[in-house]
């Protein structure tokens, strides 16, 4: 199952709940997580300025750099979407280019859409449930 994570569950994964179950699921390979370039910047931009302890921070960027369960991809196709937040439509341009079948957000723009081309926006605890369910394909 693929699924691109948009930087407010990354970032809360930090402090446990939901999104750490949802990296832990991506660790062990249940889940394989997509990426632009542009939303790894934006990622490593947002952790750098909550200033996360540096082990915790180390130990993520190992995790990019081994690349595994991590679909990396040049995005295709420029999307103007969300006219309210342009800067979230990095992630469905991610999402598209890379055909994942779920966006994981708090982002109410996102959620809204509940879902673009093929793949479901939806919040940490849905796709939790899905994942139980076996939904999502792949």
């Amino acid at each position: 199952m693929k699924a691109v994570l948009d930087t407010n569950i990354f970032v809360s994964s930090f402090f446990g709940g939901n999104p750490r179950r949802i990296i832990d699921l991506w660790k062990v390979g249940e889940i394989e997580i997509c990426m632009s370039e542009e939303v790894l910047e934006e990622y490593l931009r947002v952790l750098v300025r909550f200033q996360l302890e540096a082990e915790a921070l180390d130990d993520l960027l190992q995790v990019f750099k081994a690349g595994e369960n991590i679909c990396f991809v040049r995005v295709q196709e420029r999307l103007e979407v969300i006219k309210e937040d342009p800067g979230d439509n990095k992630f469905l341009e991610c999402a598209v280019s890379s055909g994942a079948d779920f966006i994981i957000s708090g982002d109410h723009h996102l959620l809204e859409l509940g879902e673009f081309r093929g793949t479901r926006i939806v919040t940490p605890a849905t796709f939790l449930q899905a994942c139980e369910k076996g939904a999502g394909g792949n």
